[in-house]
């Protein structure tokens, strides 16, 4: 597995949380999941075509793009990769690709039916690229030239509870967030699934799921009755339906078949508010 860190231009720091490139061989299990988390996803794969399945409708394509998922992509992994992989704040939906982010919820898609054909042109510019350098800077370039300055406002409740449902790793009542922001339940959950593409509870267990993720790729991981108590959960039982749930497989299993990718292709977290 070769992987490859990037920082991307400061005007583009508010939309993508982290970048790389890669290249990986064939996965002995043939597939890779791509995990719920608080970014959207776009690929570019230079190898061949893509081909992912869940959430949404199964797509194939060189240049695809995932909205926020409560359900994991499942990735076809019989053949090597070769690519770039940006990891997207939930404003980047509008900012770059033009569109609302609850647009995207549940799917990848085609990067083609977001961008017509600037987006061909995308994967046409990164094949040509002469090394990682190049590859970073001509599809920095391409997200530079659609960076829309009017952007529709995201209202600083729902950044703010943003900020707590991340801050607290999901540890926090959607009720106790509306009487924060001083917004009623219902008008919080909407408005915040209109700017991310989940609501308030959705967000919640992403951000739980993500400190479990944490934990699990810790060296020293607690056991697992200990990783449900620090994370939120009520008893390992809630936390192994919570992560079958959201990963499609076991606990156990994700550790045996996926661990060894994820410690090679895993980006650095962050915790990108959506404005």
């Amino acid at each position: 597995m070769s992987l490859v860190g990037h920082a991307v231009p400061a005007p583009l720091r508010p939309f993508v949380a982290a970048a790389h490139g890669y290249r990986a061989p064939a996965l002995p299990t043939g597939l890779h999941r791509g995990l719920p988390s608080r970014h959207l996803t776009l690929v570019v794969e230079l190898a061949a075509p893509l081909r992912v399945s869940g959430p949404g409708s199964a797509v194939a394509a060189h240049a695809v793009v995932g909205g926020l998922h409560t359900r994991a992509a499942l990735i076809d992994a019989t053949r090597p990769q070769d690519g770039v992989q940006y990891a997207l704040t939930p404003l980047a939906a509008s900012a770059l690709l033009g569109l609302p982010a609850a647009e995207l919820a549940e799917r990848t898609v085609d990067l083609v039916d977001v961008l017509g054909r600037a987006a061909d042109r995308v994967v046409d510019d990164l094949a040509a690229a002469d090394g990682w350098a190049e590859r970073f800077a001509r599809l920095d370039a391409a997200l530079l030239d659609r960076l829309c300055g009017d952007l529709a406002p995201v209202p600083p409740e729902v950044r703010e509870a943003w900020r707590l449902v991340h801050g607290s790793a999901g540890r926090c009542r959607v009720e106790d967030l509306a009487a924060h922001v001083g917004w009623s339940r219902r008008h919080l959950s909407e408005r915040f699934r209109l700017a991310t593409g989940l609501t308030p509870k959705q967000a919640a267990r992403i951000a739980r799921f993500e400190a479990t993720r944490r934990l699990l790729l810790d060296p020293r991981r607690p056991p697992l009755a200990e990783v449900a108590a620090r994370c939120g959960y009520a008893d390992q039982p809630h936390l192994a339906r919570e992560w079958r749930a959201l990963a499609g497989c076991s606990v156990g299993t994700w550790l045996r078949e996926e661990l060894p990718f994820v410690q090679d292709s895993a980006p650095a977290e962050a915790a990108p508010s959506p404005a």
